[in-house]
């Protein structure tokens, strides 16, 4: 079996979590189409395209598209030297859409207006790295992070993101390879710094998980981000948790839901959304004066998901 790329693995898991506001949804989309994207003209009308290798990257901006502009867009494929390559078309409303996004294909600048803050910065980079970022696995001893692009001008303004976004020291470099301008990353801490911004979490706990092992180093400040990252996914998880869990009982009522722990569980969910797993387990333990581990307030939180996803 062919071994996943950690490259991969990263992309994997940003097109698998929710990037959260629309307005860090349109940065991802902008710094997307700007690489990836072109237009071209077909009976007088403008045509966005945007090609694709994996399948799975297709269908996530293809989704994105349609949920942030309601678009007509349209999926398909094609077979090309023995693989399948896949595209994504939008005819109507194009030129509204590529200036609501900021988007420009004859300059390198990046738009202010769509990439302001934190948050849309993050957006833009996760959407950066997702169209032609690659990353060394951590197996190795040649840390390495690299974005490649056609034009000099707009990786110099990719770069002054960086200093912009509050909550890291990421200090890229810029290089010329053959007629690419590469932004890479070598240090280990600001590339695992880099994997948490654009929301690659396990990725960046497998990339230092690693590391650790392998170097025998343990940065007490890069633990502390990651349970920083730790808490902010059980945050995110339990506030998602609780906004089902209102909308089953409004539809179904508490008591159809299930049985007294599944209502207990329901019940400290609702009181504490960023308590972790394991607290809910100890408190409907004691309430039931039976054990009740983890992985079952895990199995209880998995089938209500499952029936709000089947009652949507």
């Amino acid at each position: 079996m062919k071994r996943v790329s950690f490259t991969k693995t990263v992309k994997d898991e940003i097109i698998s979590s929710d990037l959260g506001s629309p307005d860090k949804k349109k940065a991802f989309l902008s710094a997307y189409i700007k690489i990836n994207g072109s237009v071209i003209f077909r009976n007088k009308l403008s045509i966005l395209q945007l090609h694709f290798k994996d399948a799975k990257v297709a269908k996530y901006l293809y989704s994105l598209l349609i949920e942030i502009y309601k678009s007509d867009a349209r999926l398909s494929y094609v077979n090309k030297n023995k693989s399948r390559h896949y595209i994504v078309e939008i005819d109507s409303g194009v030129d509204e859409m590529i200036d609501d996004l900021g988007v420009s294909f004859l300059e390198g600048k990046i738009s202010k207006e769509v990439v302001y803050d934190d948050d849309t910065i993050a957006g833009y980079l996760a959407g950066v790295f997702l169209s032609t970022g690659s990353v060394n696995s951590p197996e190795t001893s040649n840390y390495h992070l690299e974005m490649s692009f056609n034009n000099e001008n707009y990786a110099r303004w990719l770069l002054h993101l960086f200093p912009k976004y509050s909550h890291t020291n990421i200090d890229p470099r810029l290089i010329k390879r053959r007629e690419k301008y590469v932004v890479y990353i070598k240090k280990s801490d600001q590339i695992a710094d880099f994997l948490l911004l654009i929301g690659a979490v396990t990725a960046c706990m497998d990339f230092e998980n690693v590391r650790i092992d392998r170097d025998f180093v343990n940065n007490a400040n890069r633990l502390t981000n990651l349970d920083t990252a730790n808490m902010s996914k059980t945050v995110k998880s339990g506030k998602r948790q609780q906004e089902e869990i209102k909308y089953l009982i409004n539809k179904y009522g508490l008591e159809n839901l299930g049985n007294q722990k599944v209502q207990l569980v329901i019940k400290y969910r609702l009181e504490m959304m960023s308590a972790p797993l394991e607290e809910i387990a100890s408190l409907v333990s004691m309430d039931l004066n039976t054990h009740v581990s983890k992985s079952n307030i895990n199995h209880i939180f998995r089938k209500l998901h499952e029936r709000y996803l089947a009652s949507k």
